[in-house]
């Protein structure tokens, strides 16, 4: 039985890495993490959207304090023009 769980979890996390896509109208970016919800792309200052979400390389959901200065990104804006969605690229996705 624990072997089945085993093979389960992997099943799963294996799955949800294999969902992983980012929009092709999302823009590329060097980000920042500035303070609570204000980071910087490209060395400029932008603000998150409220609920925005930070994908990893294993697109898992991180906050914005975890971000690694000068990290590759991809990101898109919502309706009001703040940066809603950002997903770090893996090397694979950078060299694209």
């Amino acid at each position: 039985m624990r072997a089945f769980a085993l093979i389960a979890a992997f099943v799963a996390s294996t799955a949800m890495a294999q969902l992983r896509s980012i929009p092709d109208d999302a823009e590329r970016a060097e980000i920042r993490h500035v303070e609570q919800n204000i980071i910087e792309l490209n060395g400029k200052p932008e603000r998150l959207a409220p609920g925005a979400q930070i994908r990893d390389q294993a697109n898992r959901v991180i906050v914005p304090a975890a971000l690694e200065t000068g990290t590759l990104v991809k990101y898109r804006r919502d309706a009001t023009g703040a940066v809603g969605q950002v997903w770090i690229l893996t090397p694979e996705e950078a060299a694209r």
